[in-house]
This record gives structure tokens, sequence and C-alpha cells, in this order.
């Protein structure tokens, strides 16, 4: 029986994951990072209505970037589970499924970022529109946090399918893993223990690290008996 890492359908399948991976992540982190978090002081109302009032084109990217992501997110869910299938169907569709979920948590935390926008670029009869629109834009975090949270547990599931499925390098599988405990510490921390949620940050460092390598390792999936054995 063909070795199904052996087959040109596989190697397709793992470089349009590995594309999808690639967008997600420049999609994900330059929403966040390059687009929105230069926008929000979470401590100055007044002063975050004015940033996005001062570059909505910027804010609104933002969100189409987050819209993106989520879209490339659910082709990946399906992809991962169709790639891992074979080796394990029942953890293969667990990790579709708490992906998909995440996916829609994230998506549909797009609106809380609209009403934001709403109440900032409105006619401003409300008399704390920025303020509450900075509530917003908080409860926005909370809800990326809270789609973590499924994230981390597909993380988790996922390095144990990388590490038992034979396909890829069983370090990808440890690193996904590790990815998944600081999703749901990061996340833990976020709602039950805020104090100690910032100086968790730099732990996301790994997070990038691991999605990023296994990205890599996806885009460059051959149907070579000797990859195979390379990475054995």
């Amino acid at each position: 029986m063909t070795d199904p890492a052996l087959t040109p359908e596989f190697a397709r399948q793992a470089r349009l994951a590995g594309m999808l991976y690639l967008l997600i992540i420049v999609a994900g982190l330059g929403a966040e990072l390059g687009l929105r978090g230069p926008l929000i002081d979470l401590g100055d109302a007044a002063g975050t209505a004015a940033a996005i009032l001062a570059a909505p084109g910027q804010f609104r990217l933002a969100i189409a970037a987050d819209l993106v992501m989520a879209l490339c997110d659910a082709g990946l869910a399906l992809l991962l589970y169709l790639i891992f299938r074979a080796a394990s169907p029942g953890l293969a569709l667990s990790a579709m499924v708490f992906r998909l979920i995440q996916t829609v948590l994230i998506a549909a935390n797009l609106m809380v970022l609209q009403a934001a926008w709403l109440l900032i670029s409105g006619p401003n009869e409300l008399v704390e529109a920025n303020a509450l629109a900075l509530v917003f834009l908080d409860l926005h975090g909370h809800g990326y946090d809270l789609g973590l949270i499924f994230f981390g547990v597909n993380s988790l599931i996922m390095g144990l399918l990388v590490w038992q499925s034979g396909h890829f390098a069983k370090v990808f599988g440890a690193g996904l893993a590790i990815a998944g405990l600081v999703y749901l510490i990061g996340s833990g921390l976020r709602f039950f223990s805020p104090e100690w949620s910032q100086a968790f940050v730099p732990a996301y460092l790994l997070t990038i690290l691991a999605e990023t390598a296994f990205c890599i390792r996806l885009l460059f999936q051959r149907n070579s008996h000797r990859e195979r054995n390379a990475v054995a």
C-alpha cells in the first residue's frame, strides 16, 4: 500500500496548507501588531479615538486582514484534516473542529471592532462614545483570547498528530504542542489573572517560532523517498 506521505496529492495538500498558514501568520501579525496595535491605548479613550479617526484606512485594513486570516484558517482546518485523517481519523477530526470553533469566534469578534468604529466615527451623540468604544476594543482582545483557548487545544492535538503520523519530524509536533500550552496559559491568564498577563507576552514568541517552522515545512513538502527518510 502506498504511503500517503509519498503521493503527489499529499504533497499538493501540504504545500497549499503551508501557503494558507503563511497567509494566516502574515495577516494575523500584521493586523494586530502592524495595523491595529499602534492605534490603541487602552488607558486613553480620547487619544485612541483620535488615532483611529486620523487613520481610518489603517483600522479598516486591520479588520480586512483579520477576515482574510479567518477565511484562510477555515481552509487550513479542512486541509490539515485531509492530510492527517489517514494517520488518526478521530484526532484529525477533533483538531479540525477545535480550529473551526476558533475561526468562528475570531470572525464573529470582528463585529466588536466594527461597533467601536461606529461609535468613534458616528455623530457622537453619546456623551461617553469614546469610552464605550474603548470598552469594545478591549472586549475584542478578550474575544481573541477566547478563540485562542480552542486554538490551544487544536495545537495540542496537532502536536500529537504530527508526532505520531511519521510524515514530519517529531520536533514539529513538539513545537506545536508547546505552542498549544502557551496559548492556553496566556488566555487563561488574560481571563483569570490579568495582572500576570503582560509578563507572559514574551512566551508568545515560542508560538510564532513553532508555527512558522511548521508552515515552512509544509511549504517545502515533497513526495520523494529521500525526503521521507530524512525526516523519519
